[in-house]
């Protein structure tokens, strides 16, 4: 399996906004881009010093943008100066992290995800770095990042950790222990579809339809499909011997993902003789 196909069970890394308001942003941009121009105010006193916390704060706040925007190497270039001005702050390091994987820099990525734990051991990080380990094969440390998250107190989202625990221990060859850590994120969000849909996969993949199609159905009450759950639903469907619901699926399937690999597979298949 390749690092690539590896990653696609997990969910991505969130990126942490930081609140800014339309004057401290615009005031941000200007000094960013004017360079060092100064002031001096009237009366003769001297300009006040930059306040570097506070410019490291902003500039996190804008890489965080870049990224969402896709616009990596403006967001790399208010990273890395958010780590100059303010060296401890770590949720440049985090952020900074997320860039750099997402650049495929993947040491870079690993030290910065390890400087911002030591300077503050928050478990959105923490989760987030197992999923940077698991795509990286580092399935046993990757584990334990996910533990550590999941079982933090503070951590509002528990279950995403649980489910990601799941897809990285399928990935390392250990479907019970996955199968227990998806059941563990549902006990803690009977709603979670990023749970939902690798339960509904597993029960198909042990010849267990009906368990499948239950799990598929609590998966379509609260998430919008994808093209391996319709893909899912007809292979469900048709193992049932319903041949009908099985086609309705593989039409919303072509339908809404005219250029997906399953589409292609499912076309492939109905035009063999």
């Amino acid at each position: 399996m390749s690092a690539q196909a590896g990653r696609r069970g997990l969910r991505k890394p969130v990126l942490r906004a930081f609140a800014l308001t339309a004057m401290a942003a615009t005031a941000t941009i200007a000094l960013l881009v004017g360079g060092c121009v100064t002031v001096r105010p009237p009366g003769g006193l001297e300009p006040s010093k930059p306040n570097l916390p506070e410019a490291a704060r902003d500039n996190t706040a804008l890489g965080v943008g870049y990224l969402r925007e896709g616009r990596l190497d403006l967001a790399l270039e208010k990273l890395r100066r958010a780590v100059e001005q303010d060296s401890g702050y770590a949720p440049a390091h985090a952020t900074l992290a997320v860039a750099y994987a997402q650049r495929g820099d993947n040491d870079l990525a690993e030290a910065e995800y390890r400087r911002a734990l030591d300077l503050a051991d928050d478990p959105g990080v923490r989760n987030n770095f197992g999923v940077f380990l698991c795509g990286m094969g580092k399935t046993a440390e990757a584990d334990r990042y996910f533990m550590d998250a999941a079982r933090n107190h503070d951590y509002p989202t528990p279950e995403a950790a649980w489910a990601n625990a799941g897809v990285c221990a399928r990935k390392a060859g250990d479907l019970n222990r996955a199968m227990a850590d998806f059941r563990q994120a549902l006990k803690l969000n009977p709603d979670f579809g990023d749970a939902l849909a690798p339960l509904a996969t597993q029960s198909y993949l042990s010849h267990d339809y009906l368990q499948s199609r239950a799990y598929l159905q609590r998966y379509e009450q609260v998430a919008q499909p994808t093209a391996q759950t319709l893909a899912l639903g007809a292979n469900i469907e048709r193992a049932l011997g319903h041949a009908d619901a099985a086609r309705a699926y593989e039409l919303k399937l072509i339908r809404n993902f005219p250029d997906s690999d399953e589409t292609a597979q499912l076309l492939k298949r109905n035009a063999a003789p």
